[in-house]
């Protein structure tokens, strides 16, 4: 068990973060292990030919499976609320070599792999070439579906922020990972046996949601970095779902793909920004679609709270059943 206590200011600078390289990591996990990461397995299918051009011998070895143990300077904390790759990779790059020899000798207290050894004979050509894996991993794998997790990502932050801000902490931590609690001022991660307390002594504690963290949550509190808990974002399970039938190929003629997926996920009341989240799209262009089925009468909106809860209304339910008779 690891608890992050809080003081007054903390709450105050609990933040969010998205990490490409929280990603990275992530995703090297879930293409070797595709039994324990169900959810990613459409990814891995798409991913299995793209990667045999690449060479991740290096981030093997860094991001090794089923450790009690990971090196974090091949994932910092961002410092930023949206890091950028480069940035990121250059702090990769800059990893002071006492600190990359110590977390390696965490990880692997009998000795690195063989084939990690440069990381350790010549740290400065060893984080060269990983950090030219990364980038590649990058390119070929999640580049190309970058644009949807990162919709995700941020309907997620939008989500969770406006609950910590309007209900508190109980609320906003509640359902981050069946593993993660809030009790008595501390949040809680649930990871192994003992208790570890962390006093966050002002620094607040930095929320980062990452698509490839499921099932798990990482949290982290070794120093230097600043302490962090990665976890999966709500909507995860939708990321991959393949486009259903022929439904929606007769209503995305008529209205669009986008609009036709809007309507027909408007199977209950929903606020705009979960209907971002389980469409992996942007909050404000899912807003656009419903103000155009609102004016066709397709869907309706109502005020709860402060929120605009949208479902379809009557002629938009009809609408769906004939494109699914025909």
């Amino acid at each position: 068990m690891i608890a992050y206590r809080f003081g007054h200011e903390d709450l105050l600078r609990t933040r969010f973060a998205i990490s490409p390289l929280m990603e990275i990591s992530g995703s090297v996990e879930a293409f070797r292990q595709p039994e324990k990461f169900v959810i990613h397995a459409p990814w891995v299918a798409w991913a299995r030919e793209r990667i045999t051009r690449l060479e991740w011998d290096l981030l093997d070895v860094v991001i090794p499976p089923d450790s009690a143990v990971y090196p974090d300077f091949v994932n910092p904390p961002p410092r930023e609320p949206q890091a950028q790759l480069e940035a990121e990779l250059r702090r990769v790059l800059e990893t002071p070599h006492a600190q990359l020899a110590k977390e390696l000798r965490d990880v692997y207290p009998g000795g690195v792999p063989e084939r990690g050894r440069v990381l350790v004979d010549d740290p400065a050509r060893g984080l060269e070439r990983l950090v030219g894996q990364m980038r590649a991993w990058w390119d070929a794998l999640l580049a190309p579906k970058w644009e949807g997790i990162l919709a995700m990502l941020d309907a997620e932050i939008a989500h969770r922020g406006r609950r910590l801000a309007d209900v508190g902490p109980a609320a906003a931590f509640a359902d981050l990972n069946d593993r993660v609690a809030w009790r008595d001022g501390c949040v809680e991660v649930d990871r192994a046996p003992g208790r570890k307390e962390v006093d966050l002594a002002g620094q607040g504690l930095l929320l980062v949601p990452a698509a490839f963290a499921w099932p798990d949550v990482w949290p982290m509190n070794d120093p230097p970095w600043q302490p962090s808990i990665v976890y999966a974002p709500r909507g995860v399970a939708e990321l991959w779902a393949p486009r259903p039938d022929g439904t929606d190929v007769a209503l995305a003629d008529l209205l669009g793909a986008r609009r036709a997926a809007v309507l027909l996920a408007l199977d209950r009341p929903v606020a705009t920004t979960e209907l971002a989240v389980r469409l992996a799209a942007s909050p404000a262009g899912v807003s656009a679609h419903l103000k155009v089925l609102e004016r066709a009468g397709l869907v309706g909106g109502r005020r709860a709270g402060r929120h605009v809860l949208y479902g379809r209304t009557r002629a938009g339910d009809l609408l769906i059943r004939a494109a699914s008779t025909r």
